[in-house]
């Protein structure tokens, strides 16, 4: 069975949303500054529209917050990234902007693995939360979430990788007595995810 789908498109005249290709094909076909784009729901195809039809935005999140999300498969090392929930980029509310690159994402320099981009990720969206009051935290690494940033991490772990998770289980702590929940989302819907583990 063939999954359903929804065409958000966004002409001068009019916006609106269609659940079969036909229909919006026919709609947008020979009109000038129309947009138009495929979602799995309804509600990512009004999210989107509400955004501004905006062809930047991969994923639109359903809560507002903070999304983070780390990768390596552009082949330049470890990349990560914190937005909000429009995918509109944070982490120069924490970092010099000489530390981040074209898109607003960070490069981890040094020799480093996904699962310590991801724990830094963490970090970075802990640290804007706590600045600026944002109560939801989202990433799509259970392994962060449920155990490293919590201070549940090997041993045999390389130091560097065991003090980050200790300095990460602080803000950790002091995020959630003020009120702060950090939530497992799928990287499908992490509006930071940078879409090298799909």
């Amino acid at each position: 069975m063939t999954k359903k789908k929804y065409y958000a498109y966004s002409t001068d005249q009019k916006q609106g949303i269609t659940d079969n290709w036909p229909e919006c094909q026919e709609i947008v076909s020979g009109k000038k500054d129309v947009k138009y784009k495929g979602f799995e729901t309804r509600d990512a195809a009004e999210r989107w529209l509400q955004a501004g039809a905006d062809y930047s935005i991969k994923h639109i999140a359903k809560e507002k917050g903070l999304y983070f999300d780390s990768g390596t498969g552009a082949g330049n090392g470890v990349e990560i990234n914190v937005t909000n929930e429009l995918g509109e980029t944070m982490l120069d509310k924490v970092m010099d902007k000489e530390h981040l690159n074209h898109k607003g994402h960070h490069w981890i320099v040094k020799a480093s693995t996904n699962n310590y981009g991801e724990l830094l990720a963490c970090k970075y969206a802990l640290e804007i939360a706590l600045k600026d009051n944002i109560k939801n935290i989202f990433g799509d690494s259970k392994l962060i979430i449920d155990y490293w940033s919590k201070g549940f991490i090997k041993k045999e772990m390389p130091a560097e990788t065991i003090e980050l998770a200790k300095e990460v289980k602080g803000l950790r702590y002091q995020f959630e007595k003020q009120g702060g929940k950090i939530a497992h989302i799928s990287g499908g819907s992490n509006p930071a995810d940078l879409g090298f583990h799909k």
